[in-house]
């Protein structure tokens, strides 16, 4: 009983800790860019890390009423988009998070639509964080050469490719950039995602001048 009683006192204190010291989003807006094909822990995971914090966060997508998710190695759930791509504006916005999943980002990377709607958060200093395969819609912004960051391994020479300096190592944050490499990292993923949105605006970057996609049809 009294091994008992510890285990919760010590597992009550750690929570309060926990909330106390987890910094508060709240009035902050967070736009979730996806489409289908997402690896469905790397959107729910964040997402549900940020409404906790108190953010107001909306599924942005070029995709009409819904997107569906990817689990390992079959369709999963649908999400509501809460706001069309179409529609959405940056400067609405006080970050960015983007998810992996092999299809996701793969498509999303061809279309100038989310290329722009990605660089204008890198342009502004806002905080953007991408996950796994996240980082590559970020490479078609033309504006991470000399940044520090991570991903899935298997997009790792792409990356250096664009100039990145690639680390392995579960998060990497530079200057309001938060990458991981997988669902594995996601606990830490999530803490310097909020961490980085709370401080706000960092330094921004210079204005895109690369045109690498072709246009929505």
């Amino acid at each position: 009983m009294v091994r008992f009683w510890i285990s919760i006192k010590e597992q009550f204190i750690f929570l309060v800790k926990y909330y106390y010291n987890m910094p508060s989003l709240k009035e902050k807006r967070v736009a979730i860019l996806s489409d289908n094909g997402f690896e469905e822990i790397e959107l729910t995971s964040p997402k549900r890390a940020l409404e906790e914090a108190g953010a107001k966060v909306d599924i942005v997508s070029a995709q009409r009423g819904k997107i569906k998710a990817w689990d390992h190695d079959h369709w999963s759930i649908e999400l509501e988009v809460n706001v069309s791509l179409d529609d959405a504006k940056t400067e609405d916005y006080d970050a960015l998070m983007i998810p992996g999943g092999v299809m996701n980002p793969d498509q999303m990377r061809l279309h100038t639509n989310y290329i722009q709607f990605a660089q204008e958060f890198l342009e502004a200093g806002k905080p953007v964080a991408a996950i796994c395969h996240g980082p590559q819609l970020l490479i078609e912004t033309g504006m991470i050469a000399g940044r520090e960051m991570t991903s899935f391994p298997s997009i790792k020479t792409d990356l250096i490719n664009a100039g990145v300096n690639w680390q392995d190592k579960e998060v990497v944050v530079d200057n309001g950039l938060v990458t991981s490499r997988s669902p594995k990292d996601l606990e830490a993923f999530n803490k310097k995602m909020i961490e980085e949105i709370a401080e706000g605006r960092h330094a921004s970057r210079p204005a895109f001048t690369q045109a690498h996609a072709v246009s929505q049809p």
